[in-house]
């Protein structure tokens, strides 16, 4: 059994997790000097297991970290090699395994890699990126955008040629068919390995491998221009989910199985056979990340459905994995409400498989608004006013109700959010009834739980359309778990006579005490959890 098969993964962006040096970014240091609140082995701590640190590799942060300029260094923004080996080292030392960003589909326009490709046509590294002549009249070599607006390709007037870009102009794609390339990002994985790290997070793995005839993409008919994330106005077929893929995956798993239990789990916002097919190319240390509760609406029943087939289809051969927030999107709390993010919690935290908890998640944080003046994104900059933006989920983390939130003692680099002196990690460990802890006793009683940890998933049929209702059972016990997706209070027929209560998602009910099930209320947004006792 894998520590990663039992792991409740807390990802941290590290420039709004905690400023140790007082420049308004937070760094390696700031995360090692917070460990103890992810885990110090007892209960008060939030009891995390597995930390995944979005990127600190050195960069000109025109995408905050995403354009890599070297691969195997540390960006002074955050730190040293130095600070980082300590992190690692007292991360361990807390049993909490890292896991790192890895960004193989490019890099930045200021990689070494890039300049020499960029130099000339005949340079050795002009195919380590992908390079396309003008169509006749000089446009661009296809019809194929960019997701954070625009061509996908941009003019070189050096070489007369386009480079390909499926990110900002800044991170040109590199040549994954290039078998260079390919060793020289798997050495990149190998560096970090043995530097002690766990694991990685691939980043933008869906869109590693595009068709290797250029073809263009068929238009989407049911995009509407204006109101629709402009990416959208195509079919993606030629640029997503290449069969290549798959055979990437055994080879990255290959590297991985060469420094013992490590893990990998890929970025991949895809329907659930690309998700199944995905997982058969690895083993049991990959999984592609489900992101199916961000992009599904806040019903019960859709979530039932969509629970019922993956869970059945991932089986116990694979990792079943669930989001409800990250750097990318909105957060859940400012998407369904912060009552239905407490019942969202409880679904998340009882499932099968590996949660991951988005930093600030565990205390109810919001998406903070950012005055035009102050945006930084530069999804933003380049399509204003759509809500495409990601600042708003990045802003710093709320510690206590001091100046700045406790993150840094000068501006940070994002505002914090008005409402940080109320809700912030100080105040709600003070308050039993808190967002922070009722995140701290479902992880705490999870890690406790052989039923949580290893039992069946079956759903029940309820007759109230707003709930959703399943059992967890391992050997002879039975875990119910009961959740109302709605703002109205349900009377809820249930097949067993008793159970006593493990927790409710308003932390006010007597632990331990026995409730008749036949019939039972639950209140708006209300979820209970129950070992079934007949």
């Amino acid at each position: 059994m894998s520590d990663f098969e039992t792991a409740v993964v807390y990802q941290i962006y590290p420039r709004s997790f905690k400023d140790s040096n007082s420049d308004g970014i937070g760094d390696l240091n700031g995360i090692t000097e917070k460990l103890d609140y992810l885990n110090d082995g007892s209960d008060n701590s939030l009891g995390i297991n597995v930390i995944w640190i979005s990127p600190v590799y050195k960069s000109p942060m025109y995408d905050f970290g995403y354009d890599v300029t070297d691969h195997t260094d540390v960006d002074p923004i955050f730190g040293t090699l130095k600070d980082f080996d300590r992190l690692i080292k007292e991360a361990h030392k807390r049993k909490i395994k890292v896991i790192m960003d890895f960004i193989p589909n490019h890099t930045s326009h200021l990689h070494p890699w890039f300049l020499e490709s960029s130099s000339s046509r005949d340079n050795p590294k002009r195919d380590w990126y992908v390079w396309r002549d003008p169509k006749p009249d000089g446009s661009p070599p296809n019809n194929w955008v960019s997701i954070f607006g625009g061509s996908r390709w941009e003019y070189d007037t050096k070489t007369n040629q386009y480079f390909m870009h499926t990110f900002i102009t800044k991170q040109p794609d590199l040549n994954w068919r290039n078998p260079q390339v390919n060793e020289a990002m798997l050495n990149i994985l190998r560096f970090w390995l043995q530097r002690g790290v766990d694991g990685f997070r691939v980043d933008g793995f869906e869109h590693i491998f595009k068709h290797t005839d250029f073809l263009d993409e068929p238009s989407n008919p049911d995009y509407k221009h204006g109101i629709d994330d402009p990416y959208k106005i195509h079919k993606h077929i030629h640029t997503r989910n290449q069969d290549e893929l798959y055979s990437l995956v055994a080879i990255f798993n290959e590297v991985l199985a060469e420094f013992g239990e490590k893990f990998m789990i890929t970025e991949s916002y895809s329907d659930l056979p690309t998700l199944l097919k995905l997982y058969q190319a690895g083993n049991k240390l990959h999984a592609p990340f489900n992101f199916h509760f961000i992009l599904l609406p806040w019903n019960a029943q859709i979530y039932k459905e969509f629970i019922d087939e993956f869970d059945e289809q991932v089986g116990v051969d694979y990792l079943p994995n669930y989001v409800l927030s990250n750097h990318d999107r909105s957060r859940v709390a400012s998407r369904i409400g912060m009552n239905a993010a407490r019942t969202a919690v409880m679904l998340q935290l009882t499932l099968r498989g590996m949660p991951t908890i988005y930093y600030g998640e565990e205390i109810g944080m919001k998406d903070v608004p950012i005055p035009k003046e102050l945006v930084q994104d530069p999804f933003e900059k380049n399509v204003p006013g759509m809500g495409l933006g990601r600042d708003p989920s990045r802003t710093p983390l709320q510690w206590n109700s001091e100046k700045h939130a406790g993150f840094s003692s000068v501006n940070p680099w994002l505002p914090t959010a008005e409402n940080y002196r109320s809700v912030n990690i100080a105040e709600e460990s003070q308050d039993p009834r808190s967002f922070l802890n009722l995140y701290k006793q479902l992880i705490h009683f999870r890690k406790r739980s052989e039923t949580l940890l290893f039992g069946t998933y079956t759903s029940l049929v309820i007759k109230k359309k707003d709930v959703f209702a399943y059992i967890r059972e391992y050997k002879k016990e039975k875990i119910l778990i009961v959740l109302n997706f709605s703002g109205k209070q349900k009377m809820v027929e249930l097949p067993f006579v008793q159970g006593k209560i493990i927790l409710n998602t308003g932390l006010d009910q007597q632990k331990g005490s026995v409730k008749k099930l036949q019939k039972i209320s639950l209140r708006p947004h209300e979820g209970y959890m129950f070992t079934i006792l007949k």
